[in-house]
């Protein structure tokens, strides 16, 4: 059974969290994306929770901005390491010493779950990934590969003044498409039933500034049309690498995260684990929830 509950932690901002299992227990975290929210794990959060599979503590915070976390109006607030630190003090108030055993990151989590990895390393056990780029090809592929520029362009509409009024239009008419263009209807892999979009309906009803603040705030966007290319700032080697095995799920179809992400990851990442899924897009979790809880515990066992 999956509990909900809200958690304020030192910093001030409350988080809305799905849990399972029992407190104590080797903690395993779940960081969703855009425009999602902490219930796309559900079905992971029961799995891992289970003694067979592992009896881990499982909890998965809506990202601040989200749902009914805490959401600040303010772009600022949602700089990276902000959101970093949201993960840092939930998982400290889950256990003592704060030790998160795995962490699970998709998409806008994902980029919350390199920055953790990589600020945190010594409270990490175990890192997993799916379909999130890793800030230095992300950065490397904004700047030189016009295929993932294009593929990036969607990210200056999100950011726009008015972009959460022109998503929330028509029963949000334009935000169904970011499922729809990747087999996510009934003619495709068939998940986005009506009840799962009347899920996403009461998390979008909650606002959308907080998600769209993400784009705003972030410098890693291709240039918009008409536009110099933005600043974007190249991070010094140590503030990119991470030391936790770390296992990459990469689904091939994903039409906004092209697989030239992939290379030279190894060259950040030294105990990498990397499998590609042909046939499969971004919202993986939504079409093979069970492929990726076992893929993720075949991960654990390996690295035990």
């Amino acid at each position: 059974m999956i509990e909900t509950f809200a958690r304020t932690l030192p910093n001030g901002t409350t988080l809305s969290c799905r849990a399972t299992g029992t407190p104590g227990r080797p903690l395993m975290v779940f960081l969703h994306g855009f425009p999602e929210a902490a219930f796309i794990w559900d079905e992971l959060l029961e799995y891992f929770a289970q003694p067979e599979h592992g009896g881990f503590r499982c909890i998965a915070p809506n990202l601040r901005g989200f749902e009914k976390s805490s959401s600040p109006t303010e772009v600022s607030a949602y700089r990276a390491h902000l959101l970093v630190q949201d993960v840092a003090e939930l998982a400290a108030s889950e256990n003592p010493d704060g030790r998160i055993e795995v962490l699970v990151a998709h998409d806008w989590g994902g980029a919350f779950g390199w920055g953790y990895a990589n600020q945190h390393g010594d409270k990490l056990g175990r890192l997993v990934i799916i379909n999130s780029p890793h800030p230095g090809t992300f950065t490397r592929e904004l700047l030189n590969n016009p295929a993932q520029q294009a593929a990036s362009a969607y990210m200056n509409f999100l950011a726009r003044p008015d972009a959460e009024a022109l998503l929330s239009a028509d029963d949000y008419r334009r935000m169904w498409p970011f499922f729809t263009l990747m087999k996510a209807g009934p003619d495709g892999f068939g998940w986005l039933t009506e009840d799962v979009k009347n899920q996403y309906r009461e998390v979008w009803n909650a606002g959308l500034t907080g998600a769209c603040n993400l784009y705003r705030v972030t410098p890693m966007k291709p240039a918009a049309p008409g536009q110099p290319a933005p600043q974007i700032p190249t991070l010094p080697r140590e503030r990119l690498t991470v030391a936790a095995p770390t296992f990459v799920l990469w689904a091939l179809d994903d039409s906004a995260l092209l697989p030239g992400l992939l290379e030279g990851l190894e060259d950040y990442v030294p105990k990498l684990d990397l499998k590609k899924m042909p046939g499969a897009t971004h919202w993986l979790i939504h079409e093979q929830p069970q492929f990726v809880a076992s893929e993720i515990e075949a991960f654990i066992r390996r690295t035990s």
